[in-house]
């Protein structure tokens, strides 16, 4: 799942986008307008966080959020802010926010947050895959193998659920890299690394090398 992160305070987008990262979300960040466009527009996001007063003035992400609504983005958004006021909140949700948490909050409450909005977020996005002895529950973020629950780090089920959202599709190692550890300084190794961690707790057949990179095993 594909988050974009728009915060102008480094203190909070920082620990935010970590936080979030380590529990296997593709986060993009922005700390002004211009920024959050770019990734709007590459990262196609499933859900956006969104501060209102950024640089660009004290109802920035008001405007933005308005204007992707006209674009035709449809998936949840929610508002960041220290702005508290009752008339904020009912702005906000009459411009398609869908939820609204004031700051400063805990990081484990907006994790929460960012969850329930996925789940109403994504009435099209299949709940669950069932594919030979692979079992993949979307929602819950539970994986079967043969019957076993087997319990996967954030980054794992990321990839895996990466793989199962398009079973079919061959995702060469440079996307992987680019989707999933962004930044990192391991290169192509540590797409490697995350491969081989699923085969070894899934068994060698749920990710098959074929040519061009990597897919889901057949059923």
């Amino acid at each position: 799942m594909r988050i974009l992160l728009v915060e102008d305070e480094d203190g909070l987008r920082r620990p935010l986008a970590a936080m979030l990262r380590h529990q296997g979300y593709e986060v993009r960040e922005a700390a002004n307008l211009e920024e959050a466009w770019d990734a709007f527009i590459e990262a196609e996001p499933d859900l956006v966080s969104l501060d209102i007063m950024l640089p660009e003035g004290e109802d920035g992400g008001f405007r933005f959020a308005e204007e992707i609504r006209e674009a035709g983005y449809q998936g949840p958004i929610l508002f960041v802010t220290a702005r508290d006021a009752v008339d904020d909140r009912v702005r906000g949700l009459d411009l398609g926010g869908d939820d609204y948490l004031v700051k400063p909050f805990n990081l484990e409450e907006y994790a929460a947050r960012v969850r329930a909005l996925l789940r109403r977020g994504s009435p099209v996005k299949k709940s669950r895959l069932e594919r030979g002895p692979l079992v993949v529950d979307f929602a819950a973020r539970r994986v079967l193998w043969n019957g076993r629950e087997v319990e996967l780090t954030g980054r794992e089920f990321a990839l895996l659920e990466l793989f199962a959202l398009n079973p079919d599709r061959v995702y060469t190692a440079e996307e992987l890299l680019e989707r999933l550890f962004p930044g990192t300084e391991s290169g192509l190794k540590i797409v490697r690394v995350y491969i081989h961690r699923l085969r070894q707790k899934l068994g060698p057949e749920v990710i098959v090398t074929v040519p061009g990179g990597y897919r889901l095993g057949a059923a």
